[in-house]
């Protein structure tokens, strides 16, 4: 018998390493079994994944791909987080956003956040929530100097600051011990409203936070306006770069050294489902924001202050239930990503405003990531992983691209005014909606496995989004505008649009067909039925009268299409079929449109229901 010598994991020790190459030949193989005849690099091509910005996702990273030096937590260029020790002591901090105008009900549902693992308050004033004159009753028995509050108060930042302010003199409490945000952000009211501020305001609250209150931030450097209009993960990095340069400009004029310019921003990411898209948006965020600094001649103050919000684009109205398991992810990426505050948007957030089961789980998401699945007790637990850090890397490049581009057209500013940021977004948002309406960028609940007979969750009310500036969209936007077409339907007659899946032969041959056809229809909210279970030309007919149907889907094999369609579909033709569809593709007599992976289902579900009468 063979000793192995005691050298710890050594079972594979006497096998040569396998090479690159010899792997490229086993995808080779796999992907010839599927029909690709693709060699070398090429198969490596073939199953990699083309993200936005020009970047891809490859199926393997390597020791080749690794990063340069990205140094350590708490130094430049802070792409291992702002501080040295990250999160690893208490978590990031678990920040609740309210935004309800009644000051007796958020005084209420603050409260009770606080008392149960929220750390900190985002805060809705003005038209995004209370009123300022009743701030004082909305923050009623918050210790203000345990609890940071962040403000959201669009153009009445300057009350709204001041009014926080005085709270903090009323209520005792130390300078130095007044911590948060006063979120002055000319630049992202701008962007969602087109309405120009002047940033004097924000420059004299920052001198006010420079001189008397060191824990305390006065501007916010706001991406999600560029997120929300449907921006890549590259333009939200190059214009958020772009706003922080910009307050450096202003406050640099104002006479405030670099580094204090620097510690009164605050930046804001959203975070999306897409776990290591936010974990690299957030380490090359800071390592841009690090470039920036050092250009400025103070590479020290390149820390940059980060608040995550998960995705408002990503929530959806349709089964919001799963809008649970989005922010999850999201929340999981923010912390892992090294974010220093955390929202969780609660899963009713389409719907208005959230109740009280909703702020719950929302708040107890961070605290389950944090208390059992430890994600913080490591500073960047994704550093060192190959594809992190060279989609770091990339996101970095694509992101410095945009904040160049931006700069060349006069700077945020000019570059909102002139249009071309919203022409860039816009750009971006069709390109992806292709992929939406396409459902190859699927969504689960919506367009992927939807619930018919789920009863809509109802909600208050949310304060109204501004007019003008930059639009907001939301990736369940085309789906919902046809499911809101069968909802009218069914209010009016009783029952929804229906659609006849014409099974043929046995099981095995029609159910992938039939469940992808069933859920491409009641996407659009027409309701499948697929009774009988199987149907052949002399039953067809007498089944499509029977289900209270207008259209027909055939589902089945190639084998069985070549078989039997030309006659199934005529049968059903003669009894009173408006439209036969096929899940597959082909031409057969008496088809009159094919369904299949990647085809335009929304184009399909609209068109069918301009047919069916639907409203």
């Amino acid at each position: 018998m063979t000793v192995l010598p005691d050298d710890g994991l050594s079972l594979a020790a006497e096998f040569p390493d396998a090479t690159h190459e010899q792997w490229h030949r086993l995808v080779e193989g796999v992907l010839r079994k599927s029909g690709k005849d693709v060699s070398g690099p090429a198969a490596e091509e073939a199953l990699s994944t083309a993200l936005e910005d020009g970047l891809t996702t490859r199926p393997l990273y390597t020791a080749r791909d690794a990063a340069s030096d990205v140094g350590h937590p708490g130094f430049a260029p802070f792409v291992r987080g702002g501080t040295a020790g990250g999160n690893a002591a208490t978590g990031w901090d678990v920040r609740q956003r309210h935004a309800s105008t009644d000051p007796a009900r958020t005084n209420e549902a603050v409260l009770a956040d606080l008392e149960h693992g929220v750390t900190s308050v985002w805060l809705g004033v003005g038209a995004n929530g209370v009123p300022v004159s009743a701030l004082a009753s909305a923050l009623k028995g918050v210790y203000l100097d345990l609890a940071p509050v962040a403000l959201d108060a669009g153009a009445e930042f300057a009350p709204a600051a001041h009014a926080l302010l005085g709270l903090y003199e009323a209520a005792g409490v130390p300078d130095a011990s007044a911590r948060g945000t006063l979120g002055a952000d000319v630049l992202a009211h701008e962007a969602r409203t087109g309405e120009a501020l002047d940033p004097a305001g924000a420059v004299e609250l920052a001198e006010l936070c420079a001189r008397r209150y060191p824990a305390l931030r006065a501007l916010t450097a706001d991406a999600l306006p560029y997120h929300e209009a449907g921006g890549s993960a590259a333009q939200e990095l190059g214009a958020s770069i772009a706003t922080g340069v910009a307050y450096l400009r202003e406050l640099s004029a104002a006479g405030l050294p670099v580094e204090e310019a620097c510690a009164q921003l605050e930046f804001r990411y959203a975070a999306t489902a897409d776990q290591f898209l936010t974990i690299a948006k957030l380490r090359a965020a800071r390592r841009l924001w690090a470039r920036v600094a050092e250009v400025c001649g103070a590479p020290a103050a390149g820390a940059q202050r980060q608040h995550a919000v998960t995705s408002s684009v990503m929530m959806t109205r349709r089964d919001p239930w799963v809008n649970m398991l989005r922010t999850t992810v999201a929340c999981l990426g923010a912390g892992v990503g090294g974010a220093d505050s955390v929202t969780v948007l609660p899963f009713d957030h389409s719907l208005g405003l959230p109740d009280a089961f909703a702020r719950r789980i929302a708040r107890n998401t961070s605290t389950i990531l944090i208390e059992e699945s430890h994600l913080a007790r490591v500073i960047d637990p994704a550093g060192g992983s190959w594809y992190v850090e060279r989609l770091t890397d990339e996101l970095a490049q694509a992101g410095w691209d945009f904040f160049q581009e931006i700069e060349r057209a006069g700077g945020q500013a000019a570059a909102l005014r002139s249009g071309m940021i919203g022409e860039r977004l816009a750009a971006t948002w069709a390109e992806r909606s292709k992929k939406l309406v396409s459902r190859r960028e699927p969504i689960t609940g919506v367009s992927e496995f939807p619930q018919l007979t789920e009863r809509p969750v109802e909600r208050d009310p949310a304060p109204s989004a501004p007019p003008g500036g930059l639009p907001r969209v939301r990736r369940d936007e085309a789906y919902e505008a046809l499911r809101a077409r069968s909802d009218a339907h069914l209010a009016q007659t009783g029952a929804r649009p229906r659609v006849f899946l014409a099974a043929l032969g046995p099981a095995a041959a029609h159910t992938a067909r039939a469940t992808f056809a069933s859920n491409l229809f009641q996407a659009g909210g027409i309701e499948a039925v697929h009774e009988p279970a199987s149907v052949d030309p002399g039953t067809a007919a007498d089944a499509f009268r029977a289900s209270g149907a207008s259209v027909a889907c055939l589902c089945s094999s190639d084998a069985l299409y070549a078989e039997q369609a030309d006659a199934v579909a005529q049968a059903l033709k003669s009894a009173g079929a408006e439209r036969v569809f096929l899940a597959g593709r082909g031409e057969y007599a008496g088809v009159d449109a094919y369904v299949f992976a990647g085809c335009d289902a929304v184009a399909v579900l609209s068109s069918t229901l301009d047919r069916m009468g639907v409203a």
